[in-house]
């Protein structure tokens, strides 16, 4: 270590950074982790996945109460919206959670460098005016919300993610521009507290890379709950007078324009890596058309000693998956082996109900083969029909010939918590048999992955 300030330097603190410096810490390696935010955590904590469940969460509360579901269970209530109050909530869950990083980070005797790191040489990088030299670098920055050309985010009528969970009042109109992940789950939360929701969406579908029958059936539960769903529409100008927002629109395939007027629109069309400022060029490094640094299944970039994970390199921008490769990387660099099967990592959607899938869509599945299906519906699962749930399906896909369970896609109002099981077992090469004769406990969700399971050889139960 004389010639080396640590053995590992990670630069970014968010779910792949922060994990990746407590395993080589515990791993018995001199760490460091430089991160510029006042907190740990990174997006998801402060500003992504934590405060919108926060939201998401409270805002769930208020449309039951609201919308009548509490009445049906002769819960008689009539709820006063206090925004401050919920925007409180979600402010201390943060602030214990990173909190709670920052206290691992002291127990594990991990340094933090406090600024932004820029490369200066291969193994060496400059945080505040002080320069670190590493035997290992990794690079886990995350990513940024991706600008729409031509449109200003001022965050005030004009916002991002980050900007919607700051809202001070509720919207009347909201304009969601994109229809993944991120626009859904901050616009149901400005729906059920009272906003009208317009989503407008490229494609022709909802949730793209989800298997279609899920993208389907979404489209139906939330032009259900009151959402406006454009679909197979592009915006092509944003322009804000005073605080009102207009949008003009046309079919993605071409046509005639339309305008739509709002008091808020929620930029959401996706995330890119954070890769400006790290000075890569100085390191060797650059990246591929897609702004991402290229990595082998190890984790290496093409520079010795420089390693990536997370957002920044290719995959899902999930923040699990981050962690999952900040396991393995700290593994690998202390000369372990860390793996992480990427054909098995789910995501999940917290809308609700909530929508979660793992593995191949039904599409990608018979490009590769011949495949079985079995479908079975929330409405006959008895805990969802009990607790007023019916929307929503479980959708397993099968290799025909092996059985090889390759595929999983749900929306149950706990399809996340739901796809651990799947994902669980497909990581053990299942199959649909071994989950259909595998005992579940009864009344539950989850059920409804063993009748979907059986459906897969055409003998489910209850349908």
């Amino acid at each position: 270590m004389a010639d080396y300030d640590y053995d590992v330097l990670i630069i970014g603190a968010g779910p792949g950074g922060y994990v990746a410096a407590i395993r080589a810490a515990q791993l018995g390696l001199k760490t460091a982790c430089v991160e510029g935010r006042d907190t740990l955590g990174g997006t998801c904590l402060n500003v992504g996945c934590i405060p919108s469940k926060a939201m998401l969460h409270a805002s769930e509360y208020f449309d039951a109460a609201a919308n009548g579901s509490m009445a049906k269970m002769g819960v008689l209530v009539e709820p006063k919206l206090d925004l401050e109050a919920m925007h409180a909530q979600r402010r201390d869950a943060v602030k214990q959670l990173t909190g709670g990083i920052e206290f691992l980070f002291k127990k594990n005797k991990v340094d933090w460098l406090k600024g932004y790191a820029q490369f200066t040489t291969a193994d060496t990088v400059e945080v505040a005016g002080k320069s670190y030299r590493a035997k290992n670098i990794v690079i886990a920055t995350g990513s940024n919300v991706t600008p729409l050309p031509g449109v200003t985010i001022d965050q005030k009528v004009v916002v991002d993610s980050t900007g919607a969970l700051e809202l001070p009042k509720v919207p009347k109109k909201m304009v969601v521009i994109g229809g993944g992940v991120i626009g859904l789950e901050l616009g149901s939360v400005w729906r059920r507290l009272g906003a009208e929701v317009i989503v407008v969406e490229f494609l022709d579908a909802l949730l793209p890379g989800m298997d279609m029958d899920v993208r389907k059936e979404a489209a139906k539960i939330f032009k259900k709950q009151g959402m406006t769903l454009k679909l197979g529409t592009k915006v092509t100008g944003v322009a804000v007078k005073g605080n009102t927002a207009t949008l003009t629109l046309e079919p993605a395939a071409g046509g005639a324009t339309e305008t739509l007027e709002a008091d808020c629109v929620l930029v959401s069309i996706g995330r890119r890596p954070n890769t400006d400022g790290l000075a890569l060029d100085k390191a060797g490094l650059d990246v591929n058309a897609r702004g991402q640094i290229e990595i082998d299944h190890d984790f290496r970039t093409k520079v010795a000693g420089i390693w990536g994970i997370g957002d920044v390199v290719p995959g899902p921008m999930l923040a699990h998956k981050a962690e999952d490769e900040g396991i393995a990387v700290a593994e690998n660099i202390a000369g372990q082996t860390g793996i992480v099967n990427h054909a098995v990592i789910p995501s999940v959607v917290y809308t609700w109900p909530e929508i979660a899938g793992v593995g191949l869509t039904e599409d990608q599945a018979k490009e590769q083969g011949e495949i079985k299906v079995g479908k079975f519906p929330m409405l006959a699962n008895s805990r969802a029909k009990t607790n007023h749930e019916p929307d929503g399906f479980v959708k397993v896909i099968a290799d025909a010939k092996t059985d090889r369970v390759v595929g999983v896609w749900c929306i149950a109002s706990v399809a996340g918590t739901m796809i651990a099981q799947a994902a669980q077992a497909m990581e053990f090469g299942a199959t649909s048999e071994d989950i259909a004769y595998t005992c579940h406990a009864h009344p539950t969700h989850s059920e409804a992955i063993k009748e979907a399971a059986m459906a897969v050889t055409g003998k489910p139960i209850h349908m």
